[in-house]
């Protein structure tokens, strides 16, 4: 068990709440751990409270606190700049047919919102040449696994030299392409010795691929839960090094795949998960595991913690 990291996460993200009772678990809630970790975004303060479309526009054209109270509906892609928290107000805020868009831009936070189906090519959340992006506590998803897969692109993207970026306690579900970590395999020049990315106490359901596809980067992905995956899980590509531990596989093909759809493969390490009906393909084992503090659930309570604290309304402001 690795050491508790300090709670620091209430000064970063604005004053929260818990609802309780929560289930057993070790990892705490509230706490942001992993790349991200010193991640302030707003800051403290009460911030602006919004409940239309062109007051979320405007108000993040200012950044700071941000707080959505409601369910907003088309309001395309919501561009986010430098030291900007974006919260959910309650267990029952978020967009519907809109996006963010957070691009060459640093300490980010975005919790608490359910996001439905991102405008047609857009992602539900694009990080683009963005660092210090703390995403946590969201329920993201689109129409299922229907249609054209491409009509709707990502949930969760990092593309173009991101880097130092946690996405903790998410639920993400009923889509095609997850979360994609390195756009292209010849963004090398870009892309090398960054994309670092935490990924932990996520449930992955239903969604097709990329849960999520890694390219040059390294990603430490831990204490999640993935039930029926149809194509791949997690797919490390281009020299991209991922450890996996403590995380738990249900119906998942090529849970942890190393040679899937580039032209050089990546590397794996993994570590106490478990798979049921969840084949493996690591053809290239890794030896990257993590240097900062974090703390993991068993992979036996990964999917009854996932479903009980992940996506929203369990940090509420």
């Amino acid at each position: 068990m690795h050491l508790l990291t300090s709670f620091a996460v209430a000064l970063a993200a604005g004053s929260t709440a818990l609802a309780a009772p929560l289930e057993r678990r070790a990892a705490k809630v509230n706490e942001l751990v992993g790349y991200a970790a010193g991640t302030t975004g707003g800051g403290s303060g009460t911030g602006t409270t919004v409940t239309t479309c062109a007051a979320l526009t405007a108000a993040a054209k200012v950044g700071g606190v941000i707080k959505i109270n409601g369910v907003l509906a088309g309001c395309g892609i919501i561009k986010v700049i430098s030291n900007t928290s974006i919260l959910g107000v309650g267990a029952a805020s978020g967009l519907t047919g809109s996006g963010f868009q957070v691009r060459l831009a640093t300490n980010v936070i975005i919790r608490n919102l359910k996001l439905s189906v991102a405008p047609e090519g857009k992602d539900l959340i694009d990080i683009d040449e963005s660092t210090k992006v703390w995403i946590d506590h969201m329920d993201l998803a689109s129409v299922g696994l229907t249609g054209d897969k491409d009509t709707y692109d990502g949930l969760l993207d990092a593309k173009h030299g991101s880097d130092f970026l946690t996405f903790s306690w998410i639920k993400f579900h009923d889509h095609w392409k997850g979360s994609l970590v390195g756009h292209s395999d010849n963004n090398a020049a870009e892309d090398t010795g960054k994309l670092h990315v935490t990924y932990h106490h996520n449930l992955f359901e239903n969604v097709n691929s990329r849960l999520p596809s890694v390219r040059f980067g390294t990603a430490h992905i831990y204490s999640s839960c993935y039930i029926s995956g149809l194509t791949s899980g997690i797919n490390s590509r281009m020299g991209a090094q991922v450890f996996v531990e403590e995380t738990s596989f249900t119906n998942t093909n090529l849970a942890i795949v190393t040679n899937l759809d580039s032209d050089l493969p990546g590397s794996a390490n993994e570590k106490n998960n478990l798979y049921a009906n969840s084949p493996t393909r690591i053809t290239q084992k890794g030896t990257y595991t993590p240097t900062y503090a974090y703390t993991v659930d068993p992979a036996a309570s990964a999917c009854a913690i996932a479903r009980a604290s992940a996506g929203v309304g369990i940090v509420t402001f």
